[in-house]
């Protein structure tokens, strides 16, 4: 049958499961609008290009298929360019598509205009421009399949708006396998020796190659063979954080005895993740420790320091191939992992922070309790988001979303998403005033989609992590890093929402109950002291206020 190159870039998209696209419209991609309109795929309409990109990451890493955003042209683009970059750095499977301008009018500084491969081709696995209308589906299904092989990451594929019209009879491409590989015989001996001699071993786990099974599988392996597990940066969803192998995340906000625990390993096993740059406190912990990496990745992006062996598989067949973890743990005593998961235990116990407003500490050990087991958080940047990686816990993988690049204004639009993903499931974003306000408008989409996000705003008045530096390194000399907030409550109300104004740790309580109850989307507006730069920390008041 003859269709347009648009309605079958639609269709291969179908034949690849995807469920949800989010879009901001325009008219470079007209065609391609027009085939969703009689699709199964649902149509997510959001307000900023930004938020689109942000909403297709969160649908890639809660999810088995990569997010898949569609802007027009070169503004649209532009917009989009922070959710490519995070999707970049994070490892996380994505695809964007961009319309562009008519063949006849490239290179003639036309209106919008601009280059697709200059812009992204430093922070996207690859750059694709449909030029020939007869390649539509095949070149979906190339981008489908890049996205998520390998270290996964973003797509990103240029439609020439009169290449969408033109006519073609090609079939829609079948769905390209994804590589299929098994550690060998060889390296799961040499693995396994290592493990049997190690007597302080650690996994290191991350990415978003994880599934329930595989979760299960590593927690239950862990225990067996008497081996902690630490986690990435906003990865420490892969492993219940109620297993007694589960000790802690690595990176900004950690505690210090995580590190120690770097440093003090015999071997390192790294699942899924690296030694990059966060994890390692700057390329700095434990690069000469004897290290296995099980990765897809064959060049290792980011991978700091030693490597004595790769085994290039996925964490679940990689679990599947090892041996019960009872016959590798050699003469490995308890004491270890035990003394590491009674620290984390330790550690996330909440306590008052001190100071005057909402107290974070109190106020994150009642949303623990009131959420359900199968929460998903989703995380803004910044040191508001410092309570919930330390007082929230994950019970299954894809449940967190956070730019473990540190990018601002993920929290709302990813929260969104998962909402829309997963009705029904307790969804929380955990955000302070600065990220809340860059993408604050996507929670209309949540009322147009039947989304209910409640998303909790931490509102000290300031860029914290930033004040953090600006006292380390001009103490007394605060610039550039303050702000005036409206009340964010009143602002969610006016969208017909629920929102609550938080002053004291004693109305808390019932403000979370409300918010909880009302089947809306939510804000939660908590005033906090500017002066409490993290879970138990409150610093000069003299410096922060001056």
């Amino acid at each position: 049958m003859t269709t347009s190159a648009g309605h079958l870039i639609v269709k291969t998209l179908e034949s690849h499961g995807v469920s949800r696209v989010y879009a901001v419209p325009g008219e470079s991609y007209l065609d391609v609008l027009d085939g969703l309109h009689d699709s199964t795929i649902h149509t997510v309409v959001t307000r900023h290009e930004g938020g689109a990109g942000f909403m297709a990451l969160a649908e890639g890493r809660l999810s088995s298929t990569p997010g898949i955003a569609m802007v027009t042209r070169g503004p649209g683009a532009a917009n989009a360019m922070i959710a490519i970059h995070t999707a970049w750095q994070d490892a996380t499977a994505m695809v964007l598509f961009v319309g562009l301008i008519p063949l006849a009018d490239r290179g003639r500084d036309s209106f919008q205009e601009f280059s697709l491969e200059g812009w992204f081709s430093t922070t996207a696995k690859a750059v694709y421009v449909l030029d020939d209308e007869h390649q539509a589906g095949d070149l979906v299904a190339r981008a489908m399949r890049l996205a998520s092989t390998g270290r996964p990451g973003p797509v990103v594929v240029g439609l020439p708006e009169d290449v969408l019209v033109r006519l073609t009879d090609s079939p829609v491409p079948a769905v390209l396998p994804l590589p299929e590989a098994a550690p060998s015989t060889a390296a799961l001996q040499k693995l396994s020796m290592m493990l049997s001699t190690a007597q302080r071993p650690a996994i290191i786990v991350g990415g978003d190659g994880w599934d329930a099974d595989s979760s299960a599988a590593l927690a239950q392996f862990a225990v067996d063979a008497h081996i902690p597990v630490l986690a990435d940066w906003r990865a420490y969803d892969v492993i219940d954080h109620d297993s007694p192998a589960y000790a802690g995340w690595l990176g900004y906000g950690r505690a210090e005895r995580t590190v120690a625990a770097l440093n003090d390993a015999d071997l390192l096993v790294f699942i899924g993740c690296t030694r990059s740059d966060v994890l390692s406190e700057g390329y700095k912990a434990a690069l000469d420790t004897p290290t296995v990496v099980v990765s897809l990745d064959a060049e290792l992006v980011g991978h700091a320091g030693r490597i004595d062996a790769q085994l290039c598989v996925g964490p679940a067949e990689f679990l599947a191939a090892l041996p019960s973890g009872d016959t590798l743990r050699g003469t490995r005593g308890t004491e270890w992992i035990q003394r590491l998961r009674t620290e984390q235990l330790g550690f996330t116990t909440p306590g008052p922070d001190g100071g005057t407003g909402v107290d974070l500490g109190i106020a994150f050990e009642a949303l623990e309790a009131a959420l359900d087991q199968d929460r998903i958080i989703t995380y803004g940047a910044g040191n508001a988001t410092l309570w919930g990686h330390r007082y929230l816990s994950h019970h299954g993988p894809r449940s967190l979303v956070g730019p473990r690049n540190g990018a601002m204004g993920i929290s709302v639009p990813a929260a969104v998403a998962a909402s829309i993903m997963h009705p029904g499931r307790h969804v929380v974003a955990i955000c302070g005033d600065g990220d809340f306000f860059m993408n604050a408008q996507e929670l209309s989409v949540a009322f147009a989609h039947g989304g209910t996000p409640l998303i909790i705003v931490i509102d000290n008045g300031i860029f914290g992590t930033i004040v953090a530096h600006q006292q380390q390194h001009y103490p007394q000399r605060p610039s550039g890093t303050s702000m005036e907030n409206p009340n964010f409550a009143e602002w969610i109300r006016a969208f017909g929402g629920h929102g609550e104004f938080v002053e004291s740790n004693e109305d808390f309580a019932a403000a979370l109950d409300q918010a909880m109850a009302s089947g809306l989307p939510a804000v939660l507006h908590l005033k906090t002291d500017p002066t409490t730069m993290g879970p138990g920390t409150v610093a000069h008041r003299a410096e922060v206020s001056a």
